[in-house]
């Protein structure tokens, strides 16, 4: 069942919670409402649905179909029970919070729905509709970030302030923001659940596009999990450097004694050089007929070893 709660304590102080709570609805008894005044009212009034409409500036692009489902079931069975809050526009009424319970509403087939009408600024409109979103535990990782950003950068406020209006934490204010400096192809496969915020963050080590594209894909590709993906990143940024290759003098002089050796002896002969003055010298054979045909060449005979 979907969690039917009151608004965030940042919420609360943008809109102001002094208004009375809707308990009739779930019962389905009617009741008399008291306005105070038609283009304000801190008192809750059943307004028809298609009155309503969303707030065309909303920050929130995508709406679970499942988790609307299940509030649509819980409305269908309780009413809607916080009211939205709506404010005059034109013809229509726009809702200043509550999109999602209104979705819901019209799909579990309510003709009309609990409302508080409010006039705010469209600066206030844009703040408390931007925090309602970021109060809720469905937003993707990339709506989020955006979201902040737009109360940094559009309201001027701090990190601090932002973090105390949705309650939460400047660090995951911080690193929510981070996520924004990702390749634009990295942030659709997050909102696509290709990869995770985890992932992401890892991800973000990689200053390069490529290597993050490179990283991403390889993510996807083998199923990497977070901690592989640290691995993987720490190698893209410290490879492994090959040894370099001590240049000796001599090498024609050498080659010439290995072919000479070859000739001589009659198989594959190969000299390493570990410095000027030292090495070791590597003779093939294929068979110990071979062996013994080496050992005569070199004036060493079976039996003698055998005997001594």
């Amino acid at each position: 069942m979907a969690k039917i709660g009151g608004l965030g304590k940042g919420l609360d102080s943008l809109i102001g919670g002094d208004f009375q709570k809707e308990s009739d609805v779930i019962s389905g008894r009617k009741k008399t409402v008291q306005k105070k005044d038609a283009k304000e009212s801190k008192i809750e009034i059943m307004m028809k649905i298609h009155q309503i409409e969303p707030n065309r500036e909303q920050p929130r692009k995508q709406f679970e179909e499942d988790s609307l489902a299940e509030l649509a079931e819980s409305i269908k069975l309780y009413g809607v029970i916080q009211p939205l809050i709506v404010r005059k526009k034109d013809d229509y009424y726009e809702i200043v919070a509550g999109e999602r319970r209104w979705r819901a509403a019209k799909m579990a087939g309510l003709k009309e729905v609990p409302v508080i009408i409010k006039e705010y600024s469209e600066r206030e409109i844009a703040e408390i509709s931007l925090v309602e979103n970021l109060q809720r535990e469905d937003l993707n990782p990339i709506e989020e970030a955006m979201a902040y950003q737009r109360l940094l950068k559009e309201f001027h406020l701090k990190q601090e302030e932002v973090a105390e209006r949705v309650s939460k934490s400047r660090s995951v204010i911080t690193n929510s923001l981070r996520l924004l400096r990702l390749d634009r192809k990295l942030q659709t496969m997050l909102v696509e659940g290709l990869i995770t915020t985890g992932h992401a963050k890892v991800l973000l080590g990689l200053d390069n596009r490529e290597q993050q594209i490179l990283a991403a894909e390889k993510i996807v590709d083998e199923r990497l999990s977070v901690r592989e993906t640290e691995n993987f990143v720490k190698q893209l940024l410290s490879p492994k450097v090959p040894k370099e290759k001590k240049v000796l003098g001599n090498e024609t002089l050498y080659h010439t004694i290995e072919d000479r050796m070859k000739e001589m002896i009659g198989t594959k002969v190969h000299i390493q050089r570990k410095d000027e003055e030292k090495g070791k010298i590597e003779i093939e054979y294929y068979s110990s007929d071979d062996l013994e045909r080496i050992m005569e060449i070199m004036g060493i005979y079976k039996d003698n070893i055998t005997n001594a």
